[in-house]
């Protein structure tokens, strides 16, 4: 399975760190306020309906929504920064909701690069098929 890369994990906490070993301070710029990296999600811990959107997602449809399969613009800026088109994203149904809700299913080209959102889009975590 493809993981994307975690540099803005890593440079923050770099920052962090070499701030501390040489006795600085640390702020918000010094700590990469960027948005937050994505963190990591077990395909079984995903709720029901994210299954059900990944299904559709490998069977190519219906989907429940025009605005399914739609371009993800990423704007932002949480996912790792690829050319417009490469993300797709996908609603996945909030029981009890009106409307679309604020879960999402976002895909990238790669092979099982999916990512989870609860709140819509402000975090991201990638799915991981193995567990």
């Amino acid at each position: 399975m493809r993981f994307p890369p975690r540099a803005a994990r890593l440079g923050a906490a770099a920052a962090v760190l070499s701030a501390l070993l040489v006795g600085g301070t640390v702020s918000a710029t010094t700590a990469g306020a960027a948005p937050a990296a994505v963190g990591d999600i077990c395909l079984s811990d995903l709720p029901s309906q994210a299954h059900d959107t990944l299904d559709l997602i490998e069977q190519g449809g219906p989907y429940p929504f025009e605005q399914d399969g739609t371009v993800f613009q990423n704007r932002e800026g949480i996912l790792p920064d690829r050319s417009t088109g490469y993300y797709h994203e996908y609603t996945v149904i909030t029981p009890g909701s009106d409307t679309r809700g604020a879960r999402r299913i976002v895909t990238g080209e790669q092979t099982r690069e999916d990512y989870y959102t609860a709140d819509h889009y402000a975090s991201f975590d990638l799915v991981d098929h193995g567990c």
